[in-house]
């Protein structure tokens, strides 16, 4: 049986923010804004509007640094406040989840990929279906995009969004089906 022992390698940094010590928060800007960008691109898909909420979120949590105990590491900590920050900015804007039976169709089920074990793939072709998936997720209606890159992307489950989105766990189950669906069809229209 093995031990977990939990380590957060940016505990020193986080003890020096919380002394008011600007070069230590610059370090942990650098280290987590990229990763959190993505986070913010995924949930808002705009660029404006991403850089916003992320100068934002570290803002908040600056000055929020005291209440952090540790008991996450400081990213986990940083990407509920960036979360919810953009859920929050999605809300502002009057977004609402679109109705399912809008986007319902009967046509075919496409596969990302039908891959076999035999097939190799280079790293090009890796970036340009990661790319055709990324185009294609931007086509989604907000809602399905939002709920798609929560489960997928953050790793929420379906209770933690419908709590964070004001939804039933229901309903959120249901629009990340629809939004896999819609995605799917998106990416067969791409291929031909």
């Amino acid at each position: 049986m093995t031990n977990t022992v939990f380590i957060n390698k940016h505990a020193d940094l986080v003890e020096q923010c919380k002394r008011g010590e600007s070069k230590a928060q610059y370090e942990l800007y650098k280290h987590y804004s990229k990763a959190m960008f993505s986070v913010c691109m995924r949930i808002l898909n705009h660029v404006g509007e991403a850089e916003d909420v992320l100068q934002e979120s570290f803002i908040d949590a600056f000055a929020k640094i005291g209440d952090f105990r540790q008991q996450a590491t400081f990213g986990v900590w940083l990407k509920q406040i960036v979360v919810n920050k953009a859920i929050n900015h999605l809300r502002s804007r009057k977004v609402e989840l679109v109705n399912i039976d809008d986007y319902s169709s009967g046509g075919e089920e496409y596969e990302l990929a039908d891959y076999t074990e035999n097939d190799s793939y280079n790293e090009e072709h890796t970036k340009l279906e990661v790319e055709r998936i990324r185009r294609a997720m931007e086509q989604l209606p907000e809602g399905f995009r939002v709920v798609l890159s929560l489960y997928l992307f953050e790793g929420y489950d379906h209770e933690e969004i419908g709590n964070i989105l004001g939804i039933n766990e229901t309903t959120s189950r249901t629009q990340y089906m629809r939004a896999k669906k819609r995605l799917l069809e998106i990416i067969g229209r791409q291929m031909f």
